[in-house]
């Protein structure tokens, strides 16, 4: 994998609805940026990222850090510099591995301010067996 290492430099959340205050139907955006890419050591590229999951008026995470790429860093580093964007396939891989790290984080984070988690979470029903059904488990998991 052309990922080498992925740190986080910022974290930064706020809930501005009080607690205990009813919400309903909450939109969360989950969004990842490159804000910089520049040329590292030996055939690697140093990317700066920022994550943000934002909660409409109720709230935000934003997600800073630093990875480095050791894939096709030439190709990268040409197309960065004449458009500001990367190649389809290299900013998928990207930004993968950004969301990858970032996810798991602001679910914590999410949990410790008190906001919805910025995933959506599995719905579970449980069906009511027929006569006709055997008598193994119904519980679906959608």
């Amino acid at each position: 994998m052309p990922i080498k290492d992925i740190e986080i430099n910022l974290i930064d959340a706020r809930r501005v609805s009080k607690r205990g205050e009813k919400l309903a139907n909450i939109r969360i955006d989950n969004n990842s940026t490159v804000t910089l890419i520049s040329p590292g050591s030996s055939g690697e590229a140093a990317i700066e990222f920022r994550y943000t999951a934002n909660y409409g008026g109720i709230g935000s995470i934003r997600i800073e850090g630093a990875l480095t790429y050791s894939g096709n860093v030439d190709e990268l580093m040409k197309m960065w510099a004449s458009t500001n964007n990367m190649p389809d396939d290299i900013a998928s891989e990207i930004h993968t591995a950004i969301m990858s790290a970032c996810v798991p984080e602001a679910v914590t984070i999410s949990r410790d301010i008190k906001l919805p988690p910025p995933i959506p979470l599995p719905q579970i029903n449980i069906k009511k067996s027929d006569k006709k059904q055997s008598k193994s488990s119904n519980m679906e998991i959608a």
